[in-house]
C-alpha cells in the first residue's frame, strides 16, 4: 500500500469531508485523487420473531426518488458501530433489539469515498417508537422475506447498501 504523502482540505460539511490526496506513483511521479471522506456507518437489518424484514421507505431528495432501504445512519464522533447501529434502528424504525449482532463491512463506493459500512443483524425487537430527524420523511415496512427477495430480483432495491446486506444475509450469513 502507497502511503499518503499530502492532504490538502477541499470542503468542511456537516457530515462528511472533500480532500484532495497526494501518493506516490509506484512507477515515479503522484497520483492526485479526491475524495469523500466519511466516519463510517452502520447499516441494519432487523427481522422479527416471525421472520419478516422490516424496510423502510426513505425519501432521498438527492436521487429525487423515495428508496427501499435498510436503516442506516452515520456514526457520531468515537461513537463504536454497534452503538450507532442500535441509536439508528429505534429512531427510523421504531423498533429497539435485543440482540445485534455483526454480519459483514464494506466501502460504500471506494473510488470516490472512504465511507465504511458496518452491517448488523437486529433481532428479537420490540416495538417502540420513530423519532426522526425533522429532515427526515421515512415509513416502516415489516415485510415477508420472500417479497424482499422479489424486490431485489425485480430491481425495486436500488440503494447499494441495502442490496448488498440483505444479499450477504440471504446467501452467506449462517447463524452461529
Amino acid at each position: 500500500m502507497h502511503a499518503m504523502k499530502e492532504r490538502e482540505l477541499l470542503l468542511k460539511a456537516a457530515k462528511f469531508d472533500v480532500a484532495r490526496l497526494k501518493f506516490d506513483a509506484p512507477g515515479g511521479g503522484e497520483i492526485t485523487r479526491d475524495v469523500v471522506e466519511h466516519p463510517g456507518a452502520a447499516v441494519i437489518l432487523p427481522v422479527l420473531d416471525d421472520g419478516r424484514v422490516v424496510l423502510i421507505r426513505n425519501l432521498r431528495r438527492t436521487v429525487g426518488k423515495t428508496l427501499w432501504e435498510l436503516p442506516a445512519g452515520t456514526l457520531e464522533e468515537g461513537e463504536p458501530p454497534e452503538e450507532c447501529a442500535a441509536r439508528e434502528l429505534e429512531e427510523e424504525t421504531g423498533y429497539r433489539a435485543k440482540t445485534i449482532k455483526p454480519l459483514t463491512e464494506f466501502f460504500a463506493s471506494p473510488g470516490i469515498l472512504n465511507e465504511r459500512m458496518y452491517g448488523y443483524l437486529a433481532t428479537e425487537l420490540e416495538q417502540t417508537a420513530q423519532a426522526l430527524d425533522e429532515s427526515e420523511e421515512i415509513a416502516v415496512f415489516p415485510l415477508p422475506s420472500w417479497q424482499v427477495r422479489d424486490m431485489l430480483k425485480d430491481g425495486h432495491i436500488e440503494d447499494g447498501k441495502t442490496i448488498a446486506l440483505l444479499l450477504y444475509w440471504m446467501h452467506i450469513y449462517t447463524p452461529k
